[in-house]
């Protein structure tokens, strides 16, 4: 009787196997050197399926259920063993139970960044991540070229290999669409799907495994290029060149402080020259208007203060006129400091001459200067 029961524990009577790790893609199950018995119990779970090999070859799958080990339910090993007389001894085979859940969240990212033509940026660099979900749909080709006789394959085990993949798959496909790296975050999800179709054919055929989704989460352009976007951005922002400048110098007016008041002098600056334009023009009208209004005068009564002034003081042709301006005339004229006029001067940028210590500038030469 002792005998019998010794005979009895060397032999397996029900394999099942409950995964709590929720990261195994696939199990042996060990059988610490024991044969299963003749009408033994084999439990496989919904998202499981049981792979037995015997002796290095792949013969019977099954799916979920409870299946009772008999010559009827085992017809590829029964074959294989050639029993006679039917199926009634223990035999020896590995199990393997294949973990066919979702495997959902899964990252992909480039490691290094991807070149390619863009119509805005030229010859851009990108890097891009994600993540993808997948399935084992063939659990003989997992097991031939990915998990091997492994007792216990973990999904981290082969995150590279396919991170690898898909890599490569994205890199090529991104390049042939042509796609903007502006326009890129408006087709997120068309790029996914395109990109699923291209993935899935070489995974399914490879490694017998199927990525159902396929998410593109970001890509990104190297730091300059985003700097460069920002002041393009930035300067769409400010709009109108006058009422950004108006809106600093209320600012600093604000503000108070020396370092407001030096705040406002570029501002103070452009509005002078602005101010001293119309003032120009109005000058060049207005004293015309004048002349001629004098002019008219004097012929219409020869003894008025006017026409004397006029025979006094005889007109000089309107072409050999030139007039002349001191620094400090010029900075009144223009609403801004004598030192301001003085260092446009010495930076070459208003015309002057020196005659001995003193600048004198010309009218022409100043009209020139606010035009630009």
């Amino acid at each position: 009787m002792d005998f019998m029961k010794i005979i009895t524990k060397q032999l397996i009577e029900i394999i099942e196997w409950t995964d709590d790790s929720r990261d195994t893609l696939s199990y042996r199950w060990p059988d610490e050197d024991k044969e299963i018995k003749n009408g033994a119990q084999l439990i496989v779970r919904e998202s499981q399926q049981v792979q037995f090999v015997s002796e290095g070859q792949f013969v019977d799958l099954f799916n979920p259920g409870r299946h009772q080990l008999t010559t009827q339910n085992i017809p590829i090993l029964s074959t294989l063993r050639g029993w006679k007389y039917g199926f009634n001894s223990p035999f020896k085979c590995d199990v393997y139970y294949i973990n066919t859940r979702l495997f959902t969240g899964n990252k992909w990212g480039t490691s290094n960044p991807i070149m390619m033509r863009d119509k805005d940026f030229g010859v851009i660099r990108l890097r891009a991540f994600g993540t993808y979900d997948f399935r084992i749909t063939d659990p003989a080709k997992f097991l031939k070229e990915v998990a091997g006789t492994d007792q216990n394959f973990r999904i981290d085990e082969f995150a590279d290999t396919m991170r690898s993949r898909i890599v490569s798959i994205f890199s090529e496909a991104l390049a042939k669409a042509q796609i903007p790296a502006l326009d890129v975050a408006q087709r997120y999800s068309e790029l996914g799907d395109a990109l699923l179709q291209l993935i899935n054919p070489p995974v399914s055929e490879k490694y017998g495994l199927e990525i159902t989704s396929f998410l593109l989460e970001n890509v990104s352009v190297p730091p300059e290029v985003e700097q460069a976007i920002d002041k393009r951005s930035s300067m769409g922002a400010i709009g109108n060149l006058n009422d950004y400048v108006k809106y600093q110098m209320g600012q600093a007016m604000a503000n108070g402080g020396e370092g407001a008041a030096a705040a406002t002098i570029p501002a103070t600056m452009a509005m002078g020259f602005g101010m001293a334009q119309e003032m120009m023009k109005g000058m060049q009208s207005g004293g015309g208007a004048i002349a001629a209004g004098a002019a008219g005068a004097a012929a219409a009564d020869p003894f008025s203060p006017a026409a004397s002034q006029a025979t006094q003081t005889p007109a000089a042709p309107a072409a050999a006129g030139l007039q002349v301006l001191t620094p400090a005339q010029a900075a009144q004229m223009l609403g801004v400091a004598e030192a301001d006029v003085l260092a446009e001067i010495q930076a070459g940028n208003l015309k002057a001459r020196q005659i001995g210590s003193q600048w004198r500038i010309a009218q022409s030469a100043l009209d020139e200067f606010l035009r630009g």
